[in-house]
């Protein structure tokens, strides 16, 4: 009679390929805490967990141009509109027992005096106010940014932006975006993504800083 032997394996010891995603089923908060720890914090991998759900994914080398690029923006815009912010990073939000989520980049923008100096998430701390991802189409993903209750959310995936907002506790796809409402941010952001792949960051962003006179804040 065969014999069935099961192996266990810490996490930070598996080698996943870059693009890759994988879903774990029936993870309990406290199994999802101490897979973080496992992970560490220095690591390009992502995670979000939603009531049990687990999705660790390793992006792709293209995947952290747009990402990089998308967040030079949002500080260009920002500072050219003449508004605070504090970004925030990878930082792993959470609500305690049933999501957490690690964007590519976040903004503090209404709360940004609250988070400045800070090193690590206090308890109370509020949500970022908006958070962007790329290449991420995951419905744990999305589920996890509405448990945390962050109110905007931009998705960059395949050449197209798409943009939530939190609207009592659920996500409404919008074309416009509360932080920069008459900026054409859906058209805007995969131009200059593609402008980007075309003459490098650094050219894409004089080159869009050059039109900032003419924008309507």
């Amino acid at each position: 009679m065969a014999t069935t032997i099961s192996v266990v394996k810490p996490i930070s010891q598996m080698h996943f390929a870059p693009g890759s995603v994988v879903t774990i089923s029936n993870v309990t908060w406290q199994e999802f805490e101490t897979i973080l720890q496992e992970l560490g914090q220095k690591r390009t991998s992502r995670v979000a967990y939603y009531q049990g759900t687990l999705e660790i994914m390793v992006p792709l080398p293209e995947h952290e141009i747009p990402r990089d690029f998308i967040s030079d923006i949002v500080k260009t815009l920002l500072r050219a509109k003449g508004v605070r912010y504090q970004p925030f990073g990878s930082t792993t939000f959470k609500n305690h027992g049933a999501a957490g989520v690690e964007p590519d980049a976040c903004f503090y923008i209404q709360n940004y005096q609250t988070m400045i100096g800070r090193r690590r998430l206090e308890p109370g701390d509020p949500p970022p106010d908006l958070a962007i991802e790329s290449d991420v189409t995951s419905k744990t993903t999305i589920e996890a940014y509405e448990s945390v209750g962050v109110p905007e959310v931009w998705i960059y995936n395949s050449g197209k932006l798409t943009i939530y907002l939190l609207q009592a506790k659920k996500y409404t796809k919008s074309e416009t975006s509360p932080t920069f409402p008459q900026i054409p941010i859906t058209e805007l952001i995969p131009q200059l993504v593609e402008r980007n792949w075309q003459v490098g960051s650094l050219q894409a962003l004089e080159e869009f800083e050059e039109t900032l006179p003419n924008l309507k804040f």
